[in-house]
């Protein structure tokens, strides 16, 4: 009975390896594809890489307004001292759902960098080893592991950033929720002990934000 679980669970193993392994060739040869259909236009890998770069830049900075326009909306409310609350709930819950819905489309833009990115260094250090000329080669060598540590560093910041949003979506949710049921002053006055903490949480992915941005335009220049 033993090794018959043992067995089944490498015959599993198995079975999702070859499966994964197909899977990851099928979408490699989608992408060839679409890279092929690409350089006929005139547009080679480098330059999907570096419009993919900005893709990310400019998601990322339309992020950025989101949660800042969260962190104004999320003020107004600790700040409220009469009239429609009703209203600036559903200017927050409004802002929350924004945020949302431009991380995401952050999180999608850097998956996409990344595997255009391995796409290009794969080829670059390819065609590296086809150059006869020992001189060229070199400094192609040179550019390629220059490019790939500005990228690295790029991609390290962005991560960061991207880590950060998760708990600060979480931690906006919880106070969207809160008040959907709590629409009166004594509720807003018990939030008020958690304003410091979320604030300074937005504020500091906003911060990272615009490291990454800035990280954008400096390897930009360098494509």
């Amino acid at each position: 009975m033993a090794y018959s679980k043992i067995f089944l669970l490498i015959f599993s193993a198995l079975v999702l390896f070859f499966q994964t392994a197909c899977a990851n060739r099928v979408q490699e040869a989608v992408r060839d594809v679409k890279y092929s259909a690409y350089e006929k236009i005139g547009y080679e890998k480098r330059d999907l890489f570096k419009s993919q770069v900005s893709e990310v830049k400019d998601n990322q900075d339309d992020s950025k307004e989101e949660f800042q326009d969260a962190l104004e909306q999320l003020k107004k409310v600790y700040g409220f001292d009469g009239g429609n609350l009703e209203r600036e709930y559903s200017k927050l819950k409004s802002a929350h759902d924004d945020a949302s819905k431009s991380a995401a489309e952050v999180s999608v833009s850097i998956k996409k960098l990344e595997t255009i990115a391995g796409d290009l260094f794969k080829e670059w250090n390819k065609e590296i080893t086809e150059i006869t000329s020992a001189d060229l080669r070199s400094k192609s060598q040179g550019q390629l592991q220059a490019t790939q540590k500005k990228y690295n560093t790029y991609m390290s910041q962005l991560k960061k950033s991207e880590a950060k949003i998760p708990p600060v979506l979480t931690k906006l949710n919880d106070q969207v929720l809160f008040l959907k049921h709590n629409l009166n002053a004594s509720a807003i006055a018990g939030l008020k002990t958690e304003s410091n903490r979320i604030e300074g949480d937005i504020n500091k992915l906003i911060e990272e934000m615009s490291q990454s941005i800035q990280q954008a335009d400096e390897l930009i220049k360098t494509l």
